[in-house]
């Protein structure tokens, strides 16, 4: 793994660095003595850190989206950790791993994968369940969705993301679905599993992550509704009611016209799935923002810097509560799942003996 990430510069404020990182995006810009200076993001697969370079003479060629060679020194501007950039330049191929630069799920594409597919299978609609594994035995399809992140740069923003987010998306539906018993279950899943499809088109993915041009001028909505009718086409005597409610899913599943939707949901299942999607990204948001938090340094009643997602600072509750001798509910339950297991693996370890002791206590038999 290369040195230094950016999970680890904060422990490194004040020092100078030098290290390999993708550069995000790069724009010049003019300060208030009319100078011009390079605002740009650097970044590998432990996260982002912002950065200016103010003599952009000594910066060699290089675009957004390149693997840079980086001097510079670490420190805060507004209580917020970046980059003073003091030579940079384009990195030379065979001076890095590509690995190293991509940020990506924290759980295994594989597993996912297979925890996706057991979804599909439990699916009691054959209609439903037709269309879902018409685009999960699509080779193409499923490639670029165990690869694609669910966003550019706002949640689940890694490779694997859009997977890791449907999955997330399941769990919550499932549960609803349980609770409010007028919800068609297998419709809620199939709007889960459908409703971001079109991402798979809208985004592009490599070193950094952008927008394609059919994604800039069509949307993942319109694209994604587009796939759906392909894949209905070629399903045999495919219900047009049924066609009609997942498009609805899709339609309407941002929610609000001022949000791109092009409908308001106006399903029970759209309306839970709408909600439920727009929980599943704030709560990794937050989930992100206060890992990314602690990682700088930030702990107990301090809040994190202003999140622009969520136009607000957040605190860490169970930081807090330690900061201040406690003990929360969260803590508490990890800790005792913990002694239970340890306590598990001692009682195991003690039948173990046991039995070995009365193995060796029976008479020998032939």
């Amino acid at each position: 793994m290369k040195e230094p990430v950016v999970a680890d510069l904060a422990s490194r404020e004040n020092r100078e660095i030098t290290g390999f990182f993708v550069a995000g995006w790069k724009q010049v810009r003019t300060g208030r003595d009319g100078g011009r200076y390079f605002a740009l993001t650097l970044q590998d697969h432990t996260g982002q850190i912002e950065a200016r370079m103010w003599e952009i003479d000594e910066a060699g060629e290089f675009d957004a989206g390149d693997v840079v060679k980086v001097l510079g020194e670490v420190n805060r501007f507004n209580e917020k950790l970046q980059i003073k950039v003091k030579k940079i330049r384009r990195a030379a191929e065979g001076e890095y791993d590509l690995g190293d630069f991509v940020p990506r799920s924290q759980r295994d594409i594989a597993e996912m994968w297979t925890e996706l597919e057991g979804w599909a299978a439990s699916l009691r609609d054959p209609d439903l369940k037709a269309l879902v594994e018409t685009f999960l035995n699509d080779a193409e399809i499923a490639a670029a969705l165990k690869q694609a992140p669910a966003a550019k740069s706002m949640h689940h923003a890694w490779m694997g993301g859009l997977l890791e987010h449907i999955l997330s998306l399941m769990g919550l539906c499932e549960l609803a679905a349980q609770h409010y018993p007028n919800i068609d279950r297998d419709l809620l899943l199939t709007g889960v599993m459908l409703h971001d499809i079109g991402k798979l088109r809208e985004l592009s993915w490599g070193t950094s992550f952008d927008y394609t041009l059919e994604g800039q001028l069509l949307g993942h909505i319109t694209i994604g509704i587009g796939m759906i009718e392909k894949k209905i086409a070629a399903i045999p005597n495919f219900p047009a009611a049924k066609r009609l409610l997942v498009e609805h899913l899709v339609l309407s599943h941002h929610g609000e016209y001022e949000f791109g939707s092009p409908k308001l949901p106006m399903t029970p299942e759209a309306i839970l799935l709408h909600y439920l999607d727009n929980l599943d990204a704030k709560m990794q948001t937050v989930r992100s923002e206060l890992a990314k938090a602690e990682a700088s340094g930030r702990t107990g009643a301090e809040m994190t810097e202003w999140v622009r997602p969520l136009e607000r600072q957040l605190l860490n509750t169970q930081s807090f509560l330690r900061s201040e001798g406690l003990e929360g509910v969260a803590a508490q339950a990890e800790k005792l799942a913990a002694q239970e297991q340890a306590g598990s693996g001692l009682q195991n370890g003690n039948r173990h003996e046991r039995e070995e002791e009365r193995n060796h206590a029976l008479p020998f038999e032939d």
